[in-house]
């Protein structure tokens, strides 16, 4: 029993068996353990071993007579002494190394929920705790961090969106208590590992969730629950006193609202991810509210490192050495965050790249259903991407997520050409890339003829609406490559989108696609 008496955590104890759970209690001497749930279970043990919960035992029975009378003769022959009354909280006693610091009013919390409060003092004082002696020498401060909610019940708080030795534990407690749900951004106080064996920093008291009260959090609506309408309010690409033609000819091709689900179609170097962020570029200097997300899936090093110099933006990246379940899991905690956000009434653009490799990491990973696509894309391995894609719309009254995926064709590869079918009906907004106009040295290169906006008369304006279907009308009659050539022309000799499209002559056009 002795060899069980130390300090324990929460993920060495997730694989152990009831019995063995039982065998630590008994050797912790912790009352009453086999009314616990495993994870309530859990979180005493780590408690406890950590000197974070006392177990106090009290001598049974009733005193002896002998033990009665010794305590009343040393009561009548200590001195009196007059008695202060006692106040709820009494500082203590200040030992010999001291710092000059001035500690705000900390509230802590522990399993059972419980708080204590350590005073403010004017005075300077030890920088061990003073609250809780029995807990030692420990370091606190202030930390954060993105949640993401453990099957048992627990949670840690991601800094960077993937397992870090330097995550947040929570307990479930404190995720139960708030509503806490994946992809929140909670920050408090916390306390640091000190003793051997902690292998992870605590939480002890939520400061804020998702910028806000954490009593105010826990009433917020379910994402599902939003109602998804069709975007009507468009993201503004073109940029004064750039005259960037790609994106210029973006807005008059396929428009992109808030809440627009769009995929961007392209073979391998034809200029996908000059377009991506370039579009980044954009929303960042017109859209300064909007809170922008970049997700590189099984993508290279040096293109993580160009992506972070060249946009402000939250990049989140998981690069092609890493295992396909870190893929999966990176962006399925990324599109939970933009969720939380999206539930605070807040606009998030999302540029993914992509699609196609994301689904190929969800063939490795899930199991066999014996149902096998062409290409050897098992059934199964469609619903985790689509869900994620699936998530992209425009609230009724409320925020939006804009979701702009890239989907790779023309790769030789079978699955590729299943996963662009599986997908294409999915979005409502498509920009496809052209391989032999880029061959032909046009670029940016979009093929304008097939590239559109499902609803885009939402987006224009009633007059712009008409001057652009009746360009539209021009260039279907002419072959790619020369409808490329005339419009990159045209653009190239105006200054902007409303100076070319004065030129044109306007038209009536049908009411949007359906």
């Amino acid at each position: 029993m002795e060899d069980l008496v130390r300090v324990y955590t929460a993920e060495e104890l997730e694989d152990k068996t009831a019995r063995q759970l039982y065998d630590i209690c008994k050797a912790l001497k912790i009352k009453n353990y086999t009314s616990f749930k495993k994870d309530d279970l859990i979180n005493e043990i780590v408690l406890v071993s950590r000197g974070e919960k006392v177990i106090v035992r009290k001598k049974r029975g009733r005193k002896s007579k002998a033990e009665l009378e010794a305590m009343r003769k040393a009561a009548e022959q200590a001195p009196k002494v007059e008695t202060k009354k006692e106040t709820l909280f009494t500082p203590p006693p200040q030992p010999e190394k001291k710092f000059d610091y001035k500690p705000q009013e900390q509230t802590y919390r522990t399993h059972d929920q419980s708080q204590y409060r350590k005073p403010e003092y004017s005075h300077s004082f030890s920088s061990e705790p003073q609250s809780e002696p029995q807990r030692g020498d420990q370091s606190m401060g202030q930390g954060g961090g993105v949640l993401e909610i453990h099957p048992d019940g627990y949670g840690f708080l991601r800094l960077n969106y993937v397992p870090n030795p330097k995550d947040i534990y929570l307990a479930p407690s404190q995720i139960r208590r708030f509503g806490l749900r994946n992809g929140d951004f909670v920050e408090g106080s916390v306390r640091y590992p000190t003793k051997p064996g902690e292998k992870y920093a605590a939480m002890l008291k939520l400061d804020s969730v998702n910028g806000m009260d954490p009593e105010y959090i826990r009433n917020r609506p379910h994402f599902e629950n939003l109602v998804p309408i069709f975007p009507d309010e468009r993201l503004k690409l073109e940029v004064r006193g750039t005259n960037d033609v790609t994106l210029r000819l973006i807005e008059l091709s396929s428009p992109i609202g808030k809440g627009q689900r769009g995929m961007i179609v392209s073979p391998p170097k034809v200029g996908k991810t000059t377009i991506i962020k370039k579009i980044a570029k954009a929303i960042s200097l017109n859209h300064p509210d909007t809170v922008l997300m970049i997700l590189l899936v099984d993508e290279r090093p040096e293109e993580v490192t160009d992506m972070q110099r060249s946009v402000r933006a939250q990049i989140i990246s998981s690069t092609f050495d890493q295992l396909p379940e870190n893929h999966i899991r990176v962006v399925e905690l990324a599109i939970e965050r933009a969720k939380r956000l999206v539930e605070m009434k807040k606009d998030v653009v999302v540029l993914m790249d992509g699609i196609t490799r994301l689904t190929r990491a969800y063939n490795l990973v899930m199991s066999p259903t014996g149902r096998t696509l062409t290409g050897g894309l098992d059934t199964s391995a469609i619903h985790g991407p689509k869900k994620i894609l699936g998530a992209a719309r425009n609230i009724d009254n409320g925020g939006s997520l804009t979701i702009l995926a890239t989907c790779l064709v023309e790769t030789g590869s079978k699955m590729d050409e299943v996963i662009y079918e599986e997908f294409k009906g999915t979005g409502n907004m498509e920009l496809v890339l052209d391989r032999k106009l880029a061959e032909r040295g046009l670029f940016p290169a979009i093929d304008v003829k097939r590239s559109g906006t499902r609803r885009d008369e939402l987006l224009y304006g009633e007059e712009e609406r008409k001057r652009i279907w009746s360009l539209k009308r021009f260039l279907s009659n002419l072959e790619n490559y020369e409808a490329l050539e005339k419009i990159l022309k045209w653009l190239g000799d105006t200054h902007n989108n409303e100076q070319f499209l004065r030129n044109i002559v306007p038209e009536e056009s049908p009411k949007g696609r359906s």
